[in-house]
């Protein structure tokens, strides 16, 4: 049965195998050819590439598909029961770009938007001690 097998891989190879020399050169010319890049009437009548931000949310229209994204919460710190989320303090119940702030804890905070629930923790601690030297 192997030998069956193994001799029919053999002869398929063998019929698929009639490329030829100058077919391969005709290919490689083909790829080498300088394409034709877009004119600039073309370029003109495009649409503006930049990105539109509203209210917080990224929106990007790829082939007439749009893609919201949203921007990033980032928890900078904690003290006295708030939170320093994206440049700002806010307290229980506050709302931050749509999360309404639900829970304040020692190392994170947990934010609601509807059944979205995001989990934001402080990042690992640096060296955040000033340094004085003596000259």
């Amino acid at each position: 049965m192997k030998k069956i097998l193994l001799s029919l891989i053999g002869l398929s190879v063998f019929l698929n195998a009639t490329i030829s020399v100058e077919k391969i050169e005709k290919m490689v010319l083909e790829i080498h050819e300088k394409r034709k890049g877009i004119d600039l009437d073309t370029l003109n009548s495009t649409k503006e590439p930049f990105i539109i931000i509203e209210n917080n949310v990224t929106i990007l229209e790829v082939d007439k598909v749009v893609v919201k994204k949203e921007a990033k919460l980032i928890l900078h710190s904690i003290m006295n029961g708030k939170a320093y989320i994206n440049d700002s303090w806010s307290s229980l119940d506050d709302v931050v770009m749509g999360y309404t702030l639900k829970f304040v804890g020692k190392k994170g905070v947990v934010l609601r938007n509807g059944n979205n629930i995001k989990k934001l923790y402080l990042r690992k601690k640096r060296d955040n001690f000033i340094k004085l030297k003596e000259r």
